[in-house]
């Protein structure tokens, strides 16, 4: 099993080869002009036009150009194939044009083209009221399992000491701060949070997706009578931590303005594709790329 970064050729490849297959399954929401942004992160810092600006890891471009209102004029994206160019080749196809914000043309550079490392999109949308997301990560898993096995002296150690002392560094996958069976707890917990939309909030629209270090967990109804403002969603994960020990991120579900990691992209830490899943029983094994040499 593949638990690895993924090389420059094989993140390239992927999006080459296979991403294109996956466009037509993303959600309906997620499309050229409705995220207000999309994000791209790098895993080496790529210079930009301008010699004052600091050479970027992470860059956000807009969907729409906006008059002083705040109101949307032009489209960056006519269709999203041209996102797709754009997670392609960043650099060649930013949409800061010749912007002196933008990113440097590799043509002109001795460094080659920059790959995502990440691709992302934002949860604030242009359409819809909003999108509702919950994070629940098994590196937070791995450090409450981590604190429950070594009582003693928590306050006193930090991060990799107890995660070694629980031995958690020692499991598979060796070199992560979580091991399997965190990914695989993130993953029911992921289910039981979308059990809990459609129960206690009668969610009709709901969707959980691997992000390859845990899962996402959508509520996506629009009913204008839940308005899931900041305060909703603070109660939220009042619920969702106190209520049924849930360990979850609460400032993701708090924050509209968050970026998501794009269904269909390759989480390049993990050699895995972020998809949507269906059942709890989801071997992430099957989230290995076909591009992704063993």
């Amino acid at each position: 099993m593949t638990w690895r970064q993924a090389t420059r050729e094989e993140i390239y490849a992927y999006y080459a080869e296979e991403f294109p297959r996956y466009v037509d399954d993303l959600p309906d929401f997620i499309s050229a002009t409705g995220p207000k942004q999309y994000a791209v992160a790098f895993r080496e810092a790529h210079p930009v036009r301008t010699d004052e600006v600091p050479d970027k890891d992470f860059i956000r471009r807009d969907t729409w150009q906006t008059d002083p209102s705040g109101d949307r004029t032009t489209a960056e994206f006519s269709s999203f194939e041209e996102v797709v160019e754009f997670i392609r080749h960043p650099a060649r196809n930013d949409p800061l044009g010749r912007s002196e914000f933008a990113l440097a043309d590799p043509e002109v550079l001795e460094q080659p083209d920059p790959r995502p490392d990440a691709v992302y999109y934002a949860l604030d949308h242009w359409e819809r009221p909003w999108v509702l997301l919950v994070d629940i990560d098994a590196k937070e898993i791995a450090r409450k399992r981590a604190a429950d096995a070594v009582s003693d002296d928590v306050d006193d150690r930090d991060d990799e000491a107890l995660l070694d002392a629980a031995g958690i560094l020692d499991a598979e996958p060796i070199g992560y701060p979580y091991a399997f069976e965190d990914v695989d707890q993130a993953i029911e917990y992921g289910f039981e949070v979308r059990d809990i939309f459609e129960d206690d909030f009668d969610a009709e629209e709901t969707m959980v997706v691997y992000s390859g270090q845990g899962v996402h967990v959508y509520l996506l109804d629009t009913d204008t009578a839940h308005r899931y403002d900041e305060q909703s969603r603070e109660v939220l994960n009042d619920l969702l931590l106190e209520t049924y020990d849930i360990p979850i991120d609460p400032v993701v579900t708090a924050d509209r303005r968050r970026v998501a990691r794009l269904p269909y992209s390759l989480h390049a830490d993990v050699c895995s594709i972020v998809q949507p899943i269906e059942s709890p029983a989801f071997d992430v094994r099957s989230a290995t790329p076909e591009v992704i040499d063993e």
